[in-house]
């Protein structure tokens, strides 16, 4: 009964591991989708934006108020999507740099775009003694082989 309760255990412990798995795909996937949402709804936002701007310019009449609103709403759509996009890279496992934005690889020490260093991934500073010496007083003859 022992193997069966093993097998019955390790069988309940991969199929949480793959829900799990599975699981943060959708949430990826569902993020995706509302990144993508987002982007349609901006572009529609520059669209009735350049509708309102030609407009105001051939009738001359005055739709300032209505272009604040509608780059208002930009920016916020805007904000709203680098949040969702901030998400899904953290979700990734990745870092963004300080300096440019760009997201790289966790573990990066420098950033793939701007070559600034990335703060969180700190490079491990080099003790002299970690440093091997490759002038010739160093080898014996028999190291190199002669």
């Amino acid at each position: 009964m022992g193997i069966f309760e093993d097998v019955l255990l390790n069988a309940r412990s991969a199929v949480d591991t793959v829900g799990k798995k599975a699981g943060k795909v959708i949430d990826t996937s569902k993020l995706k989708i509302a990144a993508a949402d987002l982007k349609a709804e901006i572009s529609k936002k520059y669209e009735i934006l350049g509708r309102v701007t030609f407009e105001a310019k051939t009738t001359g009449k005055d739709y300032s108020k209505s272009i604040d609103e509608i780059i208002e709403k930009i920016k916020e759509l805007n904000e709203e999507l680098n949040s969702v996009r901030e998400t899904i890279e953290t979700s990734k496992q990745k870092t963004k740099c300080p300096s440019c934005g760009n997201y790289n690889a966790k573990g990066s020490s420098f950033c793939n775009k701007c070559g600034e260093k990335l703060p969180l991934n700190e490079t491990k500073e080099i003790s002299p003694d970690d440093v091997i010496d490759f002038t010739e007083d160093n080898f014996e003859d028999d190291d190199i082989g002669l």
